[in-house]
């Protein structure tokens, strides 16, 4: 069920993190657009603990991402480039890629707390730089990325000819 109005503070979230727990990743996320109904751009609400990010370093080939900084501090890194950021901030991750490529770190002793927003153009395609990834995702006719109707994540020294398991 949708609604006009939310309280970000009042959705459910879900922790995003490794398996297993880590040191590095971790955060809150909870999904705005999908309460509020939204189909054509997204939203989520990211909480992340001290000295954590709650997503690698990456870029989307298909869409543009904003991160409008509520409270807490941190350091925006986008491209070669790092940037301290803090409460009342606005990032800005345009698609493309290396360059492009973005994360949001909680460097002081409070909770980050931000929203993300961003376009929702279905197909993407993201690359990862620090580990050398990309990830091909399609959602429709999935509800979201987590439940994503079609999702790879490799190398590019993985790929496989086109015609390979084609009985050609």
């Amino acid at each position: 069920m949708t609604s006009d109005v939310v309280d970000i503070n009042a959705l459910p979230g879900f922790t995003m993190e490794p398996e297993g727990g880590s040191k590095r990743f971790g955060g809150t996320i909870a999904d705005i657009d999908g309460a509020l109904g939204l189909s054509m751009l997204g939203a989520m609400f990211v909480t992340v603990e001290p000295g954590k990010r709650a997503f690698p370093f990456h870029s989307h080939l298909g869409n543009d991402e904003m991160f409008v900084i509520l409270e807490g501090e941190g350091t925006f890194r986008i491209g070669k480039t790092e940037h301290k950021v803090s409460a009342g901030m606005v990032c800005g991750a345009p698609k493309g890629g290396p360059d492009t490529a973005h994360q949001l770190i909680n460097t002081g002793s409070k909770p980050l707390k931000y929203i993300g927003i961003s376009t929702k153009q279905d197909p993407d395609v993201v690359e990862y730089p620090d580990s050398g990834k990309f990830a091909a995702l399609a959602v429709f006719p999935g509800e979201d990325w987590m439940s994503a109707h079609l999702r790879f994540v490799g190398r590019t020294d993985s790929a496989v000819d086109y015609w390979d398991g084609e009985d050609a």
